[in-house]
């Protein structure tokens, strides 16, 4: 039996269902009441267009390592399932499977940022 073909678009699609995505102001405010703001974007990427002061900055692939509250290579931040994690990208799009992911780890209020640093940056919150 061979393996069903979808597209990544289907894919983004069928992960979006799932999670309530926030723009930048409700990211900020997120943080300001003592949630997560956690940025996956390459050191590349970081280096060319800044940090949102105060986020964590988890490498994608370090992701649920990092934020899993039960594992011990988990961040002093990842303290419990029911924080508010707001994963960030570049352009919102690799976000949406991350969060995805962290809400398989049983982190429910995990969601990402619609559009991304780049959203966050054109709506001219604080850039490090």
């Amino acid at each position: 039996m061979g393996a069903t073909k979808r597209s990544v678009d289907e894919l983004l699609a069928e992960a979006r269902q799932g999670l309530d995505r926030i723009g930048p102001e409700e990211a900020a405010a997120v943080q300001s009441e003592g949630g997560l703001l956690v940025d996956i974007r390459y050191a590349a990427l970081r280096e060319r267009d800044g940090t949102i002061p105060g986020a964590l900055i988890v490498e994608r692939n370090e992701l649920e390592w990092r934020l899993d509250p039960q594992c011990d290579h988990r961040l002093p931040e990842a303290t419990h399932h029911d924080l508010p994690v707001v994963v960030v990208c570049n352009e919102g799009y690799a976000s949406s499977f991350a969060a995805v992911s962290l809400r398989q780890l049983g982190l429910t209020r995990a969601t990402d940022l619609a559009g991304g640093f780049q959203a966050w940056r054109a709506a001219g919150l604080p850039v490090h």
